[in-house]
């Protein structure tokens, strides 16, 4: 198989036909190559000659990550990223072989939804991620600040008084701007400034990481948009085990780029991922080339008639996760 060729066209990816075929090659070579991901399917006792539609392909749980070294192949990794978890819980590690590779996933995804980031200035508050290595939500932000080329553009740790002046200057120059962190900052800085936004984004990436009082998200985006005057949060939808992500411009509908696709397994039989329109998330990511493309999360959600998915909560047996989205 060439890898090359192959991460190509999964960026190009335009039909539903093209992203099934696509997924079914590369769990193929996914069962060929990645040691541990083969054990779990064989485990399972599934003849894969028999797998002709991508509901079928056996979905690896997520919290192999915390306790296996998930690749395809060998090699020398360029990142390692890993979970902020909480106090108490074991980590868990992706190993990337391309850092490219996950640049132009997110990269790609960002514009597709919102345009080219070098149109905005890129403000970072994620206080907590900054002060711990392996965060591949501050990797992809700090890539975002680079790609700018916004001399405003960066990160925020504790400095709310700057950051005010870094958003005033901006709104009054009329320059678009991304403010991007994780909940609980944003509610520490909306609750110290209230400032009329007309030109930025506000973007939550979930994690309270037991700074605050557990909000739901509905909650949450009320406090902000009635501090920041605007109509709507957008969320960002991502993971250490994955090199993509999928965002929400508002309501807490998430929408995925081409390359990636949510389906719902029902709770009380983990292997029945037909159309069921309420249950626990199972994601394809063929970004994932080098890891594993197909992966059962812990989050329960429900996906609406225009394709867009939700996040209801977690189940009852899953770690808390410091970058997890919020309980609803």
């Amino acid at each position: 198989m060439n890898i090359g060729k192959l991460t190509d066209r999964i960026f190009s990816i335009s039909k539903e036909k093209e992203f099934e075929e696509m997924a079914l090659e590369i769990f193929l070579h996914q069962y060929k190559t990645n040691i541990f991901y083969k054990k779990y399917v064989d485990a399972l006792s599934i003849k894969i000659e028999t797998i002709q539609m991508m509901e079928e392909i056996p979905f690896l749980p997520i919290q192999f990550f915390k306790s296996q070294k998930i690749v395809c192949g060998s090699f020398v990794e360029e990142a390692v990223f890993t979970s902020s978890g909480t106090t108490g819980t074991i980590n868990s590690h992706h190993f990337v072989k391309d850092a490219a590779l996950y640049v132009k996933s997110f990269v790609n995804c960002f514009e597709h939804f919102y345009g080219n980031i070098d149109e905005y200035c890129i403000l970072g508050l994620l206080p907590s991620y900054l002060e711990r290595t392996g965060s591949s939500l501050v990797r992809m932000v700090d890539e975002m600040i680079q790609l700018s080329g916004n001399v405003k553009s960066g990160f925020y740790l504790y400095d709310f008084e700057q950051l005010f002046q870094t958003i005033t200057a901006q709104e009054s120059a009329g320059k678009k701007t991304l403010l991007i962190g994780v909940t609980y900052a944003l509610l520490d800085f909306a609750e110290q400034y209230s400032i009329p936004l007309k030109n930025t984004l506000i973007m939550e990436t979930g994690g309270m990481k037991g700074k605050r009082a557990e909000m739901v998200r509905n909650e949450i985006h009320e406090v902000l948009k009635k501090s920041f005057s605007v109509d709507k949060i957008h969320s960002e939808y991502g993971m250490t085990e994955l090199l993509s992500q999928a965002y929400s411009k508002g309501d807490g509908h998430f929408f995925t780029p081409a390359w990636m696709k949510v389906l719902l397994r029902k709770e009380d039989d983990p292997f029945d991922i037909g159309n069921n329109k309420k249950g626990i998330i199972n994601i394809i990511d063929l970004a994932n080339i080098h890891s594993c493309s197909f992966i059962a999360t812990d989050d329960v959600g429900s996906i609406n008639q225009d394709g867009s998915f939700e996040v209801l909560g977690r189940v009852d047996h899953a770690d808390i996760r410091g970058c997890s989205l919020l309980y609803l």
